[in-house]
C-alpha cells in the first residue's frame, strides 16, 4: 500500500498564516507546534523527497479583492474578519518552516470552499502519477484533513492518516476524531511507520486500523 511509486503525501494547510508564529488561528497553530506535528509533518515530507514519493502540497487562499471565495457558511464569513489573510502570494501561503519545499513538489492552491481535493487539480494529478494511496498530514483535523480523507475514499484512493502528524482544535478533539471517524475509512497509524515502511526497513505495523471489509 505504501510503496513509493504508487503512493502520495498530501500536507494539507500547513501554510504560515495557519501554523506559522503569525497565524490567523493562533490556538490551531499553537497545538500544531508545542504536540510536534509540524515536526513529524516535516519529517514525513524529508522521508517522501528521501524515497521517491510524490509530495503535495495543498494551500488555501484568496484574492485581495475576495472574488471566487466562498461566504456560505459561518467560517468563512468569520476568516473575511480576522487579522491575517491568506493573500496570494504573500507570506501567509507560503509552506511553514520546518516544512521543507523541493523543486519536484506539486503545490495545488484553492481559492473556494473546504476541501484540498475536491475543485482543485489534486485528482487529476494523482490519476497522472499513477498513484492509488494517499498519505494526508497537516491540518485542521477539524475540518480539512476529514474533508481530503473522505474526498479521496470517495475517488477510490485508499487514503492512510498518521494520527500523529494531524492537529485540530481543542487538541482532544484529534484523536476522537480518528477514533470515530477516520478510522472508519482510512488506515490509520503513525509517522515513523509511513516513515519506516518507505525506507524499506518496517516490520509488519502493530497500530493501524482499517475498516472492516
Amino acid at each position: 500500500m505504501l510503496t513509493p511509486g504508487h503512493c502520495a503525501l498530501l500536507t494539507v494547510e500547513c501554510q504560515r498564516g495557519v501554523v506559522g508564529p503569525d497565524s490567523a488561528l493562533p490556538e490551531l497553530a499553537a497545538v500544531t507546534q508545542e504536540s510536534g506535528v509540524l515536526g513529524r509533518v516535516a519529517r514525513l515530507v524529508s522521508a517522501a523527497h528521501d524515497t521517491g514519493v510524490q509530495v503535495l502540497h495543498a494551500v488555501a487562499e484568496r484574492r485581495a479583492d475576495g472574488r471566487g471565495a466562498s461566504r456560505n457558511a459561518r467560517l468563512f464569513r468569520a476568516a473575511e474578519r480576522l487579522p491575517v489573510q491568506q493573500l496570494i502570494g504573500s507570506d501567509a501561503v507560503r509552506i511553514a518552516d520546518p516544512v521543507p519545499v523541493a523543486a519536484e513538489d506539486l503545490v495545488v492552491r484553492r481559492l473556494h470552499g473546504l476541501s484540498p481535493i475536491a475543485g482543485t487539480e489534486v485528482d487529476a494529478l494523482l490519476r497522472n502519477l499513477g498513484c492509488r494511496t494517499l498519505v494526508i498530514c497537516g491540518v485542521s483535523a477539524n475540518i480539512a484533513v476529514p474533508n481530503a480523507v473522505f474526498d479521496a475514499v470517495n475517488l477510490g484512493y485508499t487514503a492512510v492518516v498518521p494520527e500523529d502528524a494531524i492537529a485540530g482544535v481543542p487538541a482532544s478533539y484529534t484523536p476522537a476524531m480518528v477514533r470515530n471517524t477516520l478510522a472508519l475509512v482510512a488506515a490509520v497509524t503513525t509517522a515513523d511507520e509511513v516513515i519506516s515502511n518507505w525506507s524499506g526497513s518496517a516490520v509488519r505495523p502493530s497500530r493501524w486500523s482499517f475498516p472492516a471489509p
